[in-house]
């Protein structure tokens, strides 16, 4: 029984002395700094997705993913067997035109002949009627032939004059007519090569994303294009974050790609609208020292550095209580005043100094 108590005391005496001791720290000064979180993705630059005017059916593909390409070279062909049609048609119907706009065509010639000849009548009868004038102010004749004659000169004047506002109108006509039908023909022919699309840049084709064959439509994505291995950081920031950043801000980078990595790149571009479906702002950074290979599309995360603060007093983050107090002689409560802050520490402004222990709550 004796040796029983002993044992039971012992026992008793070692899980009193191994109760865990607090974990603490001496605070100690350090640097830190304040930085907004952004995630995103690598784009070649003035990349875009290539879209049809026009609907029709992919005819034939004439560059290959990964061709370098120029300004105005064609990248695909819609069938636009209609459209070259409409286009001949148009050019039928402009030189038909053009040629009742020449002169000596039928049209002009008939109107130009009948003025010919209501101006010679015009002369004829006014020839007769002056001369029938002054012989009935020498008194010779009668009225009725002076009146007869007027009347004639005065019907010529109106022939003449209907004649010639008659020429004018067709010329007028023919030259709207040609007119139009070169505006039909300019319609045709650009409809026409909306069938033939061409790159808008020079650079190179990422992707290809139809086929031979396959329907096309205004809202169907055709192809990726973009420089040609020259790459930019198109990054996602939230909207609580967006008025610390500027532009020429410094952004530690982090890619699955390049593990272990971590690359510096300089804020360019802030777009100046909210996504309303993710609540994030476009921010477009360019790398200071690029990788050695990039792609289109590669995922990334970046830090953008707001501020750095060296040499001042930091406790860790998971010390703080309720946002404002730390613990000192083991359970003392003490309030201080914080300041920046990172996700791991945060800057002490007042209530602590440097070396003074706090304790884990």
């Amino acid at each position: 029984m004796k040796k029983l108590f002993i044992f039971t005391f012992s026992t008793l005496s070692l899980l009193i002395s191994c109760k865990k001791e607090k974990e603490s720290i001496q605070v100690s000064s350090g640097d830190i700094t304040e930085s907004v979180y952004a995630s995103g993705k690598v784009k070649a630059i003035d990349q875009y997705n290539v879209y049809s005017t026009v609907n029709g059916v992919l005819q034939n593909i004439v560059v290959n993913v990964g061709d370098n390409i120029t300004k105005g070279q064609t990248l695909l062909e819609i069938d636009n067997i209609t459209s070259e049609l409409n286009t001949q048609n148009a050019r039928v119907a402009l030189d038909l035109s053009a040629e009742n706009n020449r002169k000596g065509s039928d049209k002009l010639e008939e109107i130009e002949l009948n003025v010919n000849l209501a101006l010679e009548k015009l002369e004829l009868d006014s020839s007769l009627f002056f001369r029938q004038k002054k012989l009935w102010e020498q008194n010779i004749g009668s009225k009725l032939d002076l009146e007869q004659k007027q009347l004639s000169y005065n019907n010529s004047q109106a022939n003449y004059q209907t004649a010639k506002r008659r020429l004018a109108q067709l010329k007028t006509q023919l030259q709207n007519e040609l007119k139009r039908a070169n505006i039909n023909y300019d319609i045709n022919q650009k409809l026409s090569s909306d069938y033939s699309i061409k790159s808008s840049i020079n650079g190179k084709v990422y992707d290809i994303l139809k086929e031979r064959g396959e329907l096309v439509t205004p809202q169907t994505p055709l192809a990726v294009i973009g420089k040609a291995d020259t790459f930019l950081l198109e990054l996602a920031v939230d909207e609580n974050d967006i008025i610390k950043i500027s532009t020429g801000q410094k952004a530690l980078v982090t890619m699955d790609s390049y593990k272990g990595q971590v690359l510096e790149a300089i804020v360019d571009k802030i777009y100046p609208i909210m996504n309303e479906r993710t609540r994030t702002f476009v921010v477009e950074a360019h790398f200071i020292n690029p990788p050695k290979k990039l792609f289109p599309n590669l995922s990334a995360e970046a830090n953008i550095i707001i501020q750095t603060k060296k040499n001042i007093i930091t406790i860790p983050n998971n010390y703080i209580i309720d946002g404002k107090y730390v613990l000192v002689n083991t359970d003392e409560k003490r309030e201080v005043k914080l300041g920046l802050n990172d996700y791991q520490k945060t800057e002490v402004l007042e209530g602590l100094k440097e070396s003074e222990t706090i304790y884990k709550p």
